[in-house]
């Protein structure tokens, strides 16, 4: 059985800052992506992780819409007052990920947990997508219905 999940990062100023990047020669934050994840299939549960240290349980809003999942968080801003960078890779500010659910997953059922570091959501495969056996009526038998 195939699950469809197809992925989208929300940057409109992506490329502005590869250009960036490149013109002054930053190899710092603006390479890395702000929400790295993991998804893999285990079982009847489809499993992301995202990376998200430093970044308070209470500034991750989670979201589905048309089966549009939208990960939304916001790390702080470490540099206030009189702190003077030395070295900043770290990102900061708000950013989102979205994740297209296929049909054959169930969006009402997502589970999401947030441990050490770590946002986990576990989003179940939808009933009428896991495989059902069917009966095969013989001779003067009556068929039979399918059975999950």
């Amino acid at each position: 059985m195939e699950v469809t999940v197809m992925l989208m990062r929300t940057d409109p100023f992506r490329e502005f800052d590869r250009l960036t990047q490149r013109l002054l020669g930053d190899s710092g934050h603006l390479s890395a992506l702000p929400m790295p994840m993991d998804a893999y299939r285990d079982g009847d549960t489809f499993v992301i992780h995202f990376d998200l240290p430093g970044v308070s349980p209470d500034s991750i809003d989670l979201e589905v819409e048309r089966n549009v999942l939208t990960v939304r968080a916001e790390r702080p801003e470490l540099l206030r007052g009189d702190r003077e960078a030395v070295v900043t890779e770290r990102p900061t500010g708000s950013f989102s990920r979205q994740l297209f659910l296929g049909e054959t997953l169930d969006a009402d059922g997502i589970d999401a947990s947030y441990t050490d570091g770590v946002l986990t959501l576990r989003i179940p495969v939808a009933e009428q997508a896991k495989p059902r056996k069917i009966s095969i009526a013989s001779g003067g038998e009556q068929p039979r219905r399918i059975t999950a």
